[in-house]
C-alpha cells in the first residue's frame, strides 16, 4: 500500500512539474527516487510476512516560488532514517535528521545552516 502511495505522489509530483511552465522565467525542477526491496516471505499457517525495506528521496528547486526543499529516507525492518532541509523565507536552511525504532521511538536533530537575513520593510513618504 505505502508503495501504491508513494507511486502516486511522484507521480503527482512528476505532473505537476510538467505543468509549471512560464514564458520567460526560469523553470522548476523536480526529482524523486523510490527503491523498494522485497525480503523473502515466510509462511505462518496463511499469513504471510516481507521484511520491510525502503528508500525514497525527492528534491525541489522552484525558482519563481522560492521553493527549495528535499528529503531522503530509508527503512530496514523497525528502523527508519531520515533527513529533510527546507530554505526559509530569511534566508537560512532548517535541516531535520530523524531517527526512529521500537527501542527508543522517534527521535529528531534539528538544526539551521546561513544567516538570517533582517528584511527591513520598505516605507514610502508623502511630502
Amino acid at each position: 500500500m505505502l508503495t501504491k502511495v508513494l507511486l502516486i505522489a511522484v507521480a503527482v509530483a512528476a505532473v505537476a512539474a510538467q505543468d509549471s511552465h512560464h514564458e520567460h522565467h526560469h523553470h522548476a525542477s523536480s526529482s524523486q527516487s523510490i527503491k523498494q526491496y522485497h525480503g523473502k516471505a515466510t509462511e505462518k499457517h496463511v499469513e504471510y510476512y516481507s521484511h520491510p525495506k525502503y528508500e525514497f528521496a525527492y528534491k525541489v528547486e522552484d525558482p519563481h516560488t522560492g521553493d527549495k526543499k528535499s528529503q531522503h529516507e530509508s527503512r530496514d525492518g523497525d528502523v527508519v532514517k531520515g533527513v529533510y532541509s527546507l530554505h526559509e523565507p530569511d534566508g537560512t536552511v532548517r535541516i531535520v535528521e530523524y531517527h526512529a525504532d521500537k527501542k527508543t521511538g522517534f527521535n529528531a536533530n534539528v538544526k539551521r545552516e546561513g544567516h538570517a537575513k533582517h528584511i527591513v520593510p520598505e516605507h514610502h513618504h508623502h511630502h
